[in-house]
């Protein structure tokens, strides 16, 4: 096989075995819930326990990562860090971004259990 066809199957297998795997992930989770509903089970265990606001937790990620291509910039040009500082950065106020939005969400889901 030459390296162009290899080159171009390699996508297309990926991208039909995700599209299989999707499917029958799917169709399993369909089974499992039906054999629950036929015995008499209780399918509240599949719904979310708390809203997840995906808008707060994506916002503030990329306020972090925002301040951290800043800061990484400041070390690079006074420290001479090179990429170092930027990737550190990055992830440290990305992760910053992401455990605040965690903090908010628990507060709000403890104050509507508190209502």
């Amino acid at each position: 096989m030459s390296e162009s066809t290899l080159a171009l199957s390699i996508p297309i297998i990926g991208t039909i075995g995700l599209f299989v795997m999707i499917i029958f992930i799917r169709k399993y989770q369909n089974d499992e819930r039906m054999a629950m509903i036929e015995k008499g089970i209780s399918t509240d265990f599949f719904s979310k326990a708390h809203a997840v606001s995906g808008t707060l937790r994506a916002s503030l990620m990329l306020i972090g990562v925002g301040i951290g291509f800043l800061l990484g910039y400041l070390l690079d040009r006074s420290l001479d860090m090179e990429e170092v500082g930027y990737f550190s950065m990055i992830f440290i106020f990305g992760g910053i971004g992401l455990g605040a939005a965690y903090f908010i969400e628990e507060a709000r889901n403890k104050k509507e259990r508190d209502i």
